[in-house]
């Protein structure tokens, strides 16, 4: 039978078909392969009536969204020889009710391997309004042909003159008192464009005609918002021969232009203050005087205070933590580190399972590095699972990414999103933000294989749309723009304002696809304390425009790695929350200070997150000089939680490990730290967060960012969801 539902007989197909047969409440596909070459990673979408379901996919993943159904195949049919099929191995699965597909694709071709057929032509397309220099054109929708409809594009002539999603839109910039040709043309998912509709002659007012300005509109308001869009309403204007449209000024810059006397204004940042005017416009193009001006903020990304922990894609090894043994129900967020960027491509890189160097000075430790494995490979044990259920290892979502996605099912509201760069990984961040080309290019991969989640095949996991809806937007680790990170990255002063377009192509880019989704994504950055590394590589204002929540760094400020190359001589706090006069250095480091340069900088409180540490730092051979081992000599990195970590321990780690380490509370810097007559040990605990999360409130910070979730067993989390109640 064609798998178009037709009934008609198949024509002679060229590449892949998938053959459709129902009975007794099971469906089956046979995939069949054409071409001379062998043909993998086939994948079967199809439309079905209203109410119809499917379930218990056999030799292949079946899913259901709506009236959707996607198979993908396990890893022993996912190539189909020369000449072959997928028999005795087809996909089967059952079905509500024995009724043919309403369409049906594989890899993005008709099953029964006809040729696409395109949308109908538009018809009774009219101009009910025009103006000097405006056209608005309206039409009748189009029938799909293979594809869904897309949208629909206009032609002044042969020349495209504007497109819209809809059945209407307004030609701007033409000249008064010229005649036109409009044309509109359909086109499905797929690009294939309609005939064009019949031509409709317009031509544009004269505004010699008239010169009278309309009235100015009437009680501008606010009827709702959120986050990023507040809806306005104002009364009408009025005008001698009739009102076209109305423009929504945000500041001095036209935001949209309406027919109506509402529009919701969208593209716009959290917890951010903004001031509307409108002006009516009439079909001779004279501007009103402007309506009174509304100044309107949006709403905060959160109600109640923000908690925003970041996983780590390597725990689930070494540290054994699992996506499972993250406390959500205390989580608004959860940033997962860390994707890379492909040092060839310059795009976000995924679906590699090459490890970094072990030596962590090697200036190429992190290139093309990267863990599918973790990722979305890995089949997760009923023990290591969110919700008790052992993955068979033939699905193509295992891993981490699985579990986030049952983590999600069962909190709704928790925010996941992938965190890009990292200490290892920003090498690339400086090339990939050069310039319009580059930029466009990066964020644009990084919506396809995130957001969009088309991730490539591994092991028999991944492929389109294989992760889409686990990831709700970026986390920009870049360290750091502007300065030296790790050994090896690409920087220079050219990275401040290429970090704020960057930040900005993000947001124009997910505000784009949010159009397509109906959903908001969020944008995030983890941001530095050092007032070097703000100078160098942040305009913070301008950015706060574009940005959601700045995850301040409130932690290592002092410190030595495991190469013995950042401070090993001197024990310092890597978090105090206020300047301790005991310390020796010339930049005082404080989470005070620190966040007062964000909120002198312009960046609204409501936008920052405290970073606080789940881990500490420690040095060894330390002589004590009367104040509880803070800022002596040391002798180095104290032994860590892993060999290759010397330095840092995960705070349950640390307090059940280093014998004899007693805890003393600096009461002036608020400042927690341990001394065993031999090594010190600076970290967060009860007591500091309480101190930390009572002074962010007083301050109407967002909330808290905690690096990172593994170096604590329940106790920090705890103090962190007390102290934001």
């Amino acid at each position: 039978m064609a798998c178009d539902g037709s009934g008609d007989p198949a024509p002679v197909p060229t590449g892949l078909t998938a053959d459709y047969s129902v009975a007794g409440g099971s469906a089956k596909f046979i995939v069949r392969n054409h071409t001379a070459a062998a043909v993998s990673d086939w994948s079967i979408s199809f439309t079905l009536p209203n109410g119809v379901t499917v379930s218990n996919g056999q030799n292949g993943t079946v899913s259901q969204n709506g009236n959707q159904v996607t198979i993908t195949p396990a890893h022993y049919n996912k190539t189909v020889a020369a000449g072959g099929s997928t028999e005795p191995y087809s996909p089967t699965f059952a079905i509500s009710s024995n009724v043919d597909p309403v369409t049906c694709r594989i890899n993005n071709a008709n099953c029964d391997g006809s040729a696409d057929t395109p949308p109908s032509t538009p018809t009774g397309l009219t101009s009910p309004t025009k103006t000097t220099r405006t056209v608005t054109l309206q039409w009748t929708a189009s029938n799909p042909g293979s594809l869904p409809i897309a949208g629909y594009d206009v032609y002044n002539g042969s020349t495209l003159a504007g497109s819209s999603t809809t059945t209407s839109t307004i030609i701007t910039g033409l000249n008064p008192n010229t005649a036109y040709s409009f044309t509109v043309r359909a086109k499905d998912t797929k690009g294939t464009q309609s005939a064009p509709s019949a031509a409709l002659a317009v031509t544009t007012n004269n505004p010699a005609d008239d010169t009278t300005p309309p009235t100015a509109p009437g009680n501008l308001r606010a009827t709702a918002k959120d986050a990023g869009s507040i809806t306005l309403a104002w009364n009408a204007s009025t005008d001698n021969r009739g009102v076209a449209n109305y423009d929504v000024y945000v500041g001095t810059t036209v935001k949209q232009t309406v027919s109506g006397t509402t529009a919701v204004v969208t593209g716009l940042a959290p917890s951010t203050d903004y001031t509307f005017t409108v002006r009516a416009r009439d079909i001779y193009d004279n501007v009103s005087a402007p309506s009174n001006a509304l100044n309107e903020r949006t709403s905060d990304i959160v109600g109640g205070y923000a908690r925003v922990g970041y996983f780590v894609q390597w725990g689930i090894y070494g540290r054994q933590y699992f996506v499972k043994d993250m406390d959500a129900a205390k989580l608004t967020h959860v940033n997962y580190a860390f994707g890379n960027i492909d040092p060839v491509n310059l795009t976000c890189l995924h679906g590699v399972t090459k490890g970094t160097s072990p030596d962590p000075q090697d200036p190429n430790q992190g290139d093309g590095a990267g863990d599918a494995e973790a990722d979305y490979s890995r089949p997760m044990s009923a023990a290591q699972s969110v919700d008790g259920v052992a993955d068979s290892g033939w699905e193509p979502l295992r891993g981490n990414y699985n579990q986030l996605k049952k983590l999600k099912a069962k909190h709704p509201n928790l925010k996941v999103l992938i965190s890009l760069g990292g200490w290892t990984y920003s090498k690339y961040f400086s090339d990939v933000a050069a310039t319009d080309a580059a930029r466009k290019k990066f964020v644009s991969s990084c919506i396809d294989i995130y957001l969009k989640g088309n991730l490539p095949v591994y092991n028999g996991a991944g492929g389109p749309g294989t992760a889409a809806g686990i990831f709700d937007g970026f986390d920009l680790d870049w360290e750091w723009p502007g300065a030296e990170g790790h050994a090896g990255n690409h920087f220079g002063p050219q990275d401040k304002v290429n970090n704020s377009l960057l930040i900005e192509e993000f947001r124009r880019q997910m505000d784009a696809y949010s159009t397509t989704t109906g959903k908001r994504y969020q944008l995030t950055a983890f941001t530095p304390a050092d007032p070097a590394k703000i100078e160098a590589g942040w305009e913070l204002g301008r950015v706060a425009q574009s940005m959601d929540i700045f995850n301040v760094q409130g932690y290592d400020f002092h410190g030595s790695g495991s190469d013995n190359s950042w401070e090993p001589n001197r024990t310092g706090h890597q978090g105090n929350l206020y300047p301790d006069p005991d310390d020796p250095y010339t930049t005082k480091f404080s989470v005070e200070s620190t966040v007062q340069a964000y909120l002198d900088a312009g960046v609204p409180p409501r936008k920052i997150t405290l970073g606080l540490a789940f881990y500490g730092r420690g040095w060894q051979n330390v002589v004590n000089g009367g104040k509880n081992g803070e800022w002596q000599q040391a002798g180095g990195a104290a032994p860590g939680q892993f060999p290759e970590e010397a330095g840092t321990r995960g705070y349950a780690n640390l307090v059940a490990s280093v014998p004899n380490c007693t805890v003393h509370h600096d009461e002036v810097a608020v400042a927690t730290s341990c001394y065993t007559g031999n090594q010190w040990w600076t970290f967060d605990d009860v007591w500091s967060i309480q101190r930390k999360t009572a002074w962010l409130k007083s301050k109407n910070l967002l909330g808290a960012m905690f690096w990172e979730m593994s170096g604590d067993r329940g106790t920090l989390m705890a103090a962190v969801d007390a102290g934001l109640r």
